[in-house]
């Protein structure tokens, strides 16, 4: 490890100057490649600072606008996709799955709510009969999930759903809107706010992609690929790709799990709009209320997919010190992302990342 001798960019109010501080700090001691960080506090920005190279070596500057993969902060996306649904009253997260996507409804999941899927207790987390590629052929996919017995009884047990918790919400989302979870994402979270967040990429926005390089010391992938895990049994549908992360699939298409692309600026301005009980700079989104409901927490203990402790609420994780830390208040909630992303709000201190 060594410095690289780079300065970050951007803007950082004094009164942040540690954030800025333990950032430089990461290109000078750890490595790191390229990066951005943003941060809201009390709905105004404080920090928006990006520095290093998209490319490993370091030759393309990372810029202001640079974005890149944010993997599982997807997740926490779609869950919020359906809680504007159902801040509008078309959809409710006590009715079940297949009140909207029927064809849930079979192989005894038709008691599986809204809410399970929200809160990772559904048990509908794997897709067995899905064959290699099949997350980039959405419709295979759902087949797959659909036909799929639940590993457990709703609520009796808690489970990161790694791959078809975004293919679930995306059934909802289309068969209550008639448009793909990552065209609803794009036209009434994404634009409305002005952030750069979307599933599925314009051709102007693949110019602006730093590709994903993933830590050697990241032990997700590897249990994701080893044989007989739990991980490795939800991911049968997944491509046989040795860059399945910078594939242009993912770039291009829509993969509701993990494919949304943005940088921190983006995914910080929509967690500020969370901070702020659904409202940032005039743009309400979510009622009070359904914030406040959304980040209760539902459930915490060992995960029965990854193993690791961890702590539920409707679509985000909730402050899960040491391996999903949010900072010193247990109520924060947000979403982490293989490979560096984190997005999270804490509504008592009204600040957002």
């Amino acid at each position: 490890m060594g410095k690289h001798n780079l300065e970050v960019q951007g803007y950082c109010d004094p009164a942040f100057k540690a954030v800025k501080e333990t950032f430089q700090e990461n290109f000078d001691s750890r490595s790191e490649i390229g990066a951005g960080v943003c941060v809201y506090k009390e709905n105004e920005k404080v920090v928006d600072l990006w520095g290093g190279h998209r490319d490993e070596e370091r030759i393309q500057t990372w810029t202001e606008d640079t974005i890149t993969l944010m993997n599982s902060v997807a997740k926490s996306i779609c869950a919020l996709a359906v809680h504007v649904l159902a801040d509008r009253g078309l959809v409710n997260l006590d009715a079940p799955v297949a009140t909207y996507w029927p064809e849930f409804g079979q192989s005894g999941k038709d008691n599986i709510l809204v809410r399970h899927v929200q809160g990772h207790q559904c048990g509908a987390v794997f897709s067995d009969t899905a064959k290699p590629g099949d997350w980039f052929d959405y419709s295979a996919q759902c087949s797959a999930i659909a036909r799929q017995e639940p590993a457990w009884p709703p609520e009796t047990k808690g489970g990161y759903n790694t791959i078809n918790i975004g293919f679930i919400l995306g059934e909802i989302v289309r068969h209550v809107t008639g448009k793909t979870i990552g065209t609803f994402i794009r036209e009434e979270i994404s634009e409305p706010l002005g952030a750069e967040y979307n599933i599925g990429l314009t051709t102007k926005e693949l110019d602006l992609v730093a590709p994903m390089h993933l830590n050697p010391e990241n032990n997700f992938w590897a249990e994701c690929a080893r044989e007989g895990s739990n991980l490795n049994r939800a991911h049968s549908g997944r491509p046989d790709y040795p860059n399945l992360l910078n594939c242009i699939e993912i770039r291009k298409g829509e993969l509701p799990p993990f494919g949304g692309h943005g940088n921190a600026r983006g995914v910080a301005r929509i967690y500020a709009m969370l901070a702020n009980d659904g409202e940032l700079d005039g743009i309400r989104l979510l009622k009070p209320d359904t914030v406040k409901h959304l980040s209760k927490l539902q459930w915490k203990g060992i995960c029965e997919m990854t193993h690791w402790p961890l702590r539920m609420g409707l679509g985000f994780e909730q402050n899960s010190p040491p391996y999903i830390p949010m900072g010193s208040n247990l109520s924060a909630f947000g979403k982490l992302g293989s490979g560096g992303a984190l997005g999270f709000c804490d509504r008592e201190r009204k600040l957002a990342s």
